[in-house]
């Protein structure tokens, strides 16, 4: 009994040691050693809200996957829980002679960078910003045209809605996420002239500090003041608290007409293919509320009788490719040709979009379709000019 004993506070103790170092995938089979990238060491330290938040840390954490499967190089990674931790997590793979540290999302920036002037010798990404203004060569900035994205899926809803009233939540109220409000409400507002409709864009963020992030229940909040005064589309770009707008959605299912709810057209959905549960609550006077999902592709997260060949209350998701771009800074180490600078990425290299797929399918028509197509090139033909602030 004893030995069983003292076995159980030595594992208890490394359980402890383990948490708090950059730990390596669990997941991650060792590599071949025939592998490109066998020697490679990855370190990866993410944003607020967690690697599985279903969104942009998700999105960075499957590319990094990607790249131990395909490349064989070796991922850890360091999740703070305070985001004042973040820059020891850094620090510690530059200690230690990684080949590669990525920073994911902007707040990681004051870190990489300064940690990449000191350690000359290992290289170092962070998206969403541009550590030492795109002058340190051994750490590159990777940034997105989130508004041109972001314009498509505003497009999307302003054509979709029935209520002429969409609505957008942001996470924390920065500039970085004044671009996807932007893009949004100018696309919205494209489809709205283009259909002869006095359209609304609603607009709520849910905090100022990084723990806007990750606090779906104040996301949960402004959806349902939103949907109050007729929103019957939502795009969220929230991080973990869009999970927020996501459970509001699917547990509101339809907006009925009545109060500061109207119909200002007749249902642009012909094929909704309606669950059991959607019948019985929501009748032919009401229609079906959606969100939009952001980073990830998140139309699954709106399929409510695991069959997505009925209503999904995900319309489409902007999705912003940080998987791709995780992926190819860790494969240009890999092949040696990883070079500091700025990596910008939009329509026109397909770093964002819309999310299509057998969720979604018959929700978004054939002749929407085709017009995004022709929005899309004529963004990136510079015909249409997409706002990035207010």
């Amino acid at each position: 009994m004893k030995q069983k004993a003292v076995l159980l506070l030595l594992l208890g103790a490394l359980a402890l040691l383990l948490t708090a170092c950059p730990r390596r995938a669990a997941e991650e089979a060792p590599a071949p050693a025939e592998a490109p990238g066998a020697e490679v060491r990855v370190g990866i330290a993410f944003d607020a809200g967690g690697k599985f938040d279903r969104s942009f840390n998700q999105s960075a954490w499957e590319g990094a996957e990607r790249a131990a499967r395909e490349l064989g190089v070796q991922i850890f990674d360091f999740e703070p829980a305070d985001p004042a931790q973040v820059g020891q997590g850094i620090r510690t793979f530059a200690e230690e002679g990684f080949d590669l540290v990525i920073g994911v999302g902007f707040a990681n920036e004051p870190a990489i960078a300064a940690t990449a002037r000191e350690f000359p010798n290992v290289n170092f990404a962070v998206i969403d910003a541009v550590p030492g203004e795109g002058e340190l060569p051994n750490a590159l900035g990777i940034v997105f045209r989130e508004h041109e994205g972001s314009f498509l899926v505003g497009y999307i809803a302003g054509k979709l809605t029935r209520t002429g009233v969409v609505g957008f939540i942001g996470g924390m109220d920065i500039p970085l996420i004044h671009k996807f409000e932007a893009g949004f409400r100018a696309g919205a507002e494209y489809a709205f002239r283009e259909d002869g409709i006095e359209g609304r864009v609603l607009v709520g963020y849910v905090g100022n500090t990084p723990a806007a992030w990750n606090d779906p229940a104040r996301a949960k909040e402004i959806a349902a003041s939103q949907a109050r005064q007729g929103a019957d589309i939502i795009y969220a770009a929230a991080g973990g608290s869009g999970l927020g707008l996501i459970d509001f959605v699917k547990e509101q299912m339809c907006l009925r007409e009545g109060g500061a709810v109207r119909f200002v057209r007749e249902s642009p959905f012909f094929f909704l293919n309606p669950y059991p549960e959607y019948e019985a609550r929501c009748g032919g006077d009401t229609t079906p509320m959606f969100f939009i999902g952001v980073d990830a592709n998140q139309n699954y997260l709106g399929d409510t009788d695991n069959d997505p060949f009925t209503l999904n209350h995900g319309l489409t998701s902007m999705v912003k490719r940080v998987d791709v771009a995780v992926f190819e800074a860790i494969q240009a180490v890999v092949e040696g040709t990883f070079r500091g600078g700025v990596r910008e990425l939009g329509l026109a290299e397909e770093g964002v979009g819309y999310a299509l797929d057998e969720y979604n399918m018959s929700l978004i028509p054939w002749d929407l379709q085709d017009r995004l197509e022709d929005l899309k090139q004529a963004i990136i033909n510079g015909e249409i000019q997409v706002p990035e602030t207010r």
